[in-house]
């Protein structure tokens, strides 16, 4: 199931990236160039907050039956940076990541002004961003990397 879990996360990994930049990417061209919110925007960054999300349920099944995370306790754990990214670091992370676009996505849409839309989509999935590429660029295998615990 482990090997499974882990293939799963990786490649759904892809489909957050590409949702998420493009959302970034519309949203910043809706806001600065003050273009109306539309349809396709909300879809997609719908489709984006749903990726994440699943990306975060399968994350956290893979935590509880990974064998590296299990193999210490956290007081072990603590001592050892490897360890501590996958057991602490990692999961911490990309919940805050999510949470910011959970936040983003329900603030945007309680937003009257399509710009004001963007903008808060633009904010929020960005600073996502950030958090993500800074937990991957820890891991020290890069964001496309499909090795890890």
């Amino acid at each position: 199931m482990y090997p499974a879990l882990l293939n799963t996360h990786s490649i759904i990994r892809f489909a957050v990236i590409i949702a998420s930049v493009l959302s970034i990417i519309l949203a910043f061209a809706g806001w600065f160039g003050n273009k109306e919110y539309t349809k396709g925007n909300k879809v997609l960054n719908l489709l984006t907050l749903i990726s994440a999300h699943i990306q975060l349920v399968v994350g956290l099944i893979l935590y509880f039956v990974s064998p590296i995370v299990n193999s210490a306790d956290f007081g072990a754990a603590m001592k050892n940076s490897s360890l501590r990214y996958w057991k602490v670091e990692h999961m911490a992370m990309m919940v805050i990541a999510i949470v910011l676009i959970t936040i983003g996505y329900s603030k945007s849409k309680r937003a009257l002004a399509s710009v004001d839309k963007h903008r808060t989509i633009a904010i929020f999935y960005t600073i996502a961003a950030i958090v993500v590429i800074a937990a991957l660029a820890m891991s020290g295998r890069g964001i496309f990397g499909m090795t890890g615990a």
